[in-house]
């Protein structure tokens, strides 16, 4: 059995990041063998990290969802030119424990039309914890635009986000053939 988990950097209630996320998990649902979890970075017990203290809030059970999981989807709203201060926080508690032959997809979500930046920051934070990064990837601009709603209504933004989630769940087939 193959574990995929999403990771949500955005604190919206009403957050592309989070539905853009559960497209991906959807599309990968769908294999008999694939079981697949969410972490919702909004709705967690996580302080500032803090390198002087251990285990704080959640953080042992969150980063722990992420250590036993063959693949990792990674998202976060465009903030700045980079990535979520949420994400971020999170990313901190991590380390090559967690992301060690883990295969890792990566979507940004943008108000307006710039999100290279933040795949580029998410990559490279990715690979400095030894993870093993899909080359495939998605941004999206005017994240709103693209959405109805709940619903998302832009064909081609839906392709991308599917088969990101295929390239994910082939990767950590490749590095998890016994799993």
């Amino acid at each position: 059995m193959l574990t995929v988990v999403a990771i949500s950097g955005s604190r919206r209630d009403r957050s592309y990041t989070r539905k853009s996320l559960g497209i991906v998990l959807e599309a990968v649902g769908d294999e008999p063998d694939v079981e697949t979890d969410c972490v919702n970075l909004a709705a967690a017990d996580l302080p500032l990290y803090h390198p002087d203290r251990d285990e704080q809030g959640q953080s042992e059970a969150l980063t722990r969802r992420v250590r036993e999981a063959e693949a990792v989807v990674i998202g976060s709203p465009v903030y700045h030119g980079s990535y979520s201060s949420t994400f971020r926080n999170f990313h901190d508690y991590c380390s090559k424990d967690e992301f060690r032959d883990t295969a890792v997809g990566l979507v940004a979500t943008a108000g307006g039309g710039s999100y290279g930046a933040t795949l580029e920051h998410m990559r490279s934070t990715v690979r400095g914890v030894h993870g093993h990064t899909v080359p495939e990837q998605v941004g999206i601009r005017n994240a709103s635009s693209k959405y109805d709603g709940d619903d998302l209504t832009d064909d081609d933004t839906r392709r991308r986000l599917e088969e990101l989630g295929a390239a994910v769940l082939a990767e950590a087939r490749r590095l998890h053939p016994d799993a």
